[in-house]
């Protein structure tokens, strides 16, 4: 499993600026959107400043949310996107296995210098049925996110409840394909108190880091998907449970405070403190949590 962000910053791809600032940012990881954020006639401009940002090397890994494989635009940009600046690519709209690797072969022959990891956005009723398909379809993929503005739209849903099936659905499959899950964004920038309850909400579901579209979300989005001193003192039991197991060849595992764990209690524990170390370096991964 990839070690986790806790947040992306969605900045569009044009606003060199703005870009900058999100690179200076509280967030883990920045999102450069060339797909939603980006009006017509500013595709070709978004794609060329995001293709001159990951040519270099960048202090903070760096998303590139390309277009929808229906624009026509898809190939060109991840053709576009070589350099060490790039960590990953989000595959807006993703409903088949058949389009994820198609992208993930556009993506080997465009950034044979490094791995990129590739994340589907489920954005439709069929991207929720099919999420398992997407989250195995590729060794490229090393997360699963959701796009609730259009899944709304699509499901035909009025109140929160309704996305509660999607949102399990999604991080079970991510999950099961030993990738993380990743929360859709907060669409109201000022109600900070729904934010934070939001994301404490999602994290208690199962995902592992939130996308936000305005960097004042950052700091709340930061400390809601840190576990807390309580989490990582069990988190740390476990893993010293484990250790003294395996030391002594034994396959019971018992924590200080006389609980049992397995092997999936462990996986669980790493991520946790994992995520309690903060930003994650490009390319770093959680020993064993795959």
């Amino acid at each position: 499993m990839q070690r986790p962000y806790r947040s992306y910053l969605y900045v569009p791809g044009f606003e060199g600026r703005r870009i900058e600032k999100a690179l200076q940012s509280e967030a883990d990881a920045v999102i450069l959107d060339l797909e939603d954020a980006v009006p017509p006639d500013r595709k070709t401009e978004a794609r060329q400043v995001a293709a001159a940002m990951v040519r270099e090397a960048l202090p903070k890994p760096v998303f590139v949310r390309i277009n929808t494989l229906a624009s026509g635009l898809a190939e060109g940009d991840i053709a576009a996107m070589v350099g060490p600046g790039l960590t990953g690519v989000r595959l807006p709209k993703a409903e088949s296995s058949a389009d994820i690797r198609q992208v993930a072969w556009w993506l080997s022959r465009a950034t044979t210098h490094q791995p990129v990891a590739l994340v589907p956005l489920v954005e439709s009723a069929l991207g929720v049925e099919r999420a398992w398909e997407l989250a195995a379809a590729s060794p490229a993929v090393t997360a699963l996110a959701m796009g609730e503005a259009d899944l709304r739209a699509d499901l035909g849903v009025t109140a929160d409840d309704g996305l509660i099936y999607a949102r399990s659905r999604c991080v079970n499959a991510a999950r099961a394909a030993g990738i993380v899950a990743i929360q859709s964004v907060f669409p109201d920038i000022r109600d900070m108190d729904g934010l934070r309850s939001s994301t404490e909400r999602g994290r208690a579901l199962g995902f592992l880091g939130r996308s936000a579209i305005h960097p004042s979300q950052v700091a709340v989005i930061n400390e809601a998907m840190t576990p807390s001193d309580d989490e990582c003192r069990r988190a740390e039991e476990v893993l010293a449970a484990y250790e003294k197991s395996r030391r002594a060849g034994l396959g019971a595992m018992v924590t200080a405070a006389g609980h049992f764990v397995d092997d999936a209690v462990v996986r669980s524990a790493r991520v946790t403190l994992a995520l309690a170390r903060g930003p994650a370096s490009p390319g770093s991964q959680v020993a064993g949590s795959a």
